[in-house]
């Protein structure tokens, strides 16, 4: 087989293979064909995929023939011009808000997989998109934030006098969130965290974090579906809001996380509530692409409301190109390495496997996906 990666539209920093996975790909028997200039950004040179074992071209040159069609973003479909009908697109499609993007694919005939809609179940976590490059959100989080704050993370004991640990609220406790908690206190913050889930108390604990729960009103528990939270009742939303408003006046940093599925971003922070934190305080919202936990939140922007910034935080992982390429082209690999069917030497997709039916979109010109064909 063939494997086609390609170069990402302007913006897109990362790219969907390394020359760690070329040699993975090359060891499986397939050839790989990298589009000149794919990972520039990511410090990848055209000549250190070549020393790998990969050969490199125009895009219409690594797209001729090829099996498999590697990118981290969608590419417009006519960009794929040239690519054979029955190719596999593999990469983060966005399906829900692209969905004539999703449509032209089928159209096409190009088998598109979206890996961002990869169940959350043990044997696909080596292959999770959103775990991955959400990891590196949570920690660049904590760093732009303490960028921004006009004061140190840590406590220091000087001969001038103590300087207070900064204190760290993080709202929302999933991949990224932990990795907020963890790079906080390795930067000397006093941590507190808050989620919906009561399953993740213990997490918080665990990383030295101290849980900020509402009491005696149920939230969720355990994990919500696909381990993301789901809605609450309006009695623990009232609850929380209080719990929240009481807390977040005393904190210098917030982490906001919450995301839900195919929905508007949650409402964590209202005006009335940023009114009541310091001047200097700093707010990072990584739902900010979904509407903003904070009320006032301009998605990649930073602005500034009763004193307070709030940063629009877009897509963090493509600051960090060099790591986020590498976990995202690893997850990849990991992806492809466990459907491969190496008697035939080709990628094999069965119909009824739960990981393959919940990321496969398009098959022999229809989009065949539940979530968007129900």
């Amino acid at each position: 087989m063939k494997v086609a990666v390609l170069a990402e539209a302007a913006g897109e920093t990362r790219v969907s293979a390394i020359p760690e996975t070329v040699k993975k790909f090359a060891a499986l028997g397939a050839s790989v064909a990298v589009e000149r200039g794919a990972g520039l950004a990511a410090t990848i040179s055209d000549a250190d995929f070549e020393a790998a074992g990969a050969t490199t071209g125009t895009r219409p040159e690594v797209l001729d023939g090829a099996d498999l069609i590697f990118s981290v973003t969608g590419p417009e479909p006519a960009s794929l011009a040239g690519a054979k009908e029955g190719a596999l697109l593999v990469g983060a499609l966005d399906p829900l808000r692209r969905r004539d993007v999703i449509e032209a694919y089928a159209s096409a005939g190009i088998e598109a997989l979206a890996l961002e809609w990869m169940p959350r179940i043990t044997r696909a976590q080596s292959m999770d998109i959103l775990s991955s490059q959400s990891n590196l959100s949570g920690y660049k989080a904590v760093v732009d934030a303490a960028a921004a704050f006009g004061r140190a993370f840590p406590m220091m004991m000087t001969a001038a006098g103590t300087v207070h640990p900064a204190k760290l609220f993080v709202m929302g406790v999933g991949v990224a969130g932990l990795q907020a908690i963890a790079t906080g206190r390795r930067l000397g913050a006093q941590v507190s965290a808050t989620d919906v889930r009561s399953a993740t108390r213990e997490q918080i604990q665990s990383l030295g974090a101290k849980p900020i729960f509402v009491e005696g009103v149920q939230g969720i528990e355990g994990e919500g579906q696909g381990g993301y939270a789901g809605e609450t009742s309006a009695e623990y939303q009232k609850a929380q809001a209080e719990l929240v408003s009481g807390h977040i006046a005393k904190q210098d940093i917030v982490i906001t996380t919450a995301l839900i599925p195919g929905r508007p971003a949650p409402r964590l922070i209202s005006d009335a509530q940023l009114a009541t934190m310091k001047p200097g305080s700093v707010i990072v919202d990584l739902a900010a692409e979904a509407g903003g936990n904070v009320e006032g939140c301009v998605a990649g922007e930073t602005v500034q409301l009763h004193g307070v910034k709030i940063i629009g935080a877009v897509q963090l992982a493509r600051t960090l190109p060099a790591d986020a390429s590498a976990l995202f082209s690893r997850n990849i690999a990991n992806f492809v390495a466990a459907f491969w069917d190496k008697d035939a030497g080709r990628l094999a997709l069965p119909d009824d496997d739960e990981i393959v039916s919940a990321v496969r979109l398009t098959k022999n010109g229809k989009i065949v996906n539940a979530r968007l064909t129900g």
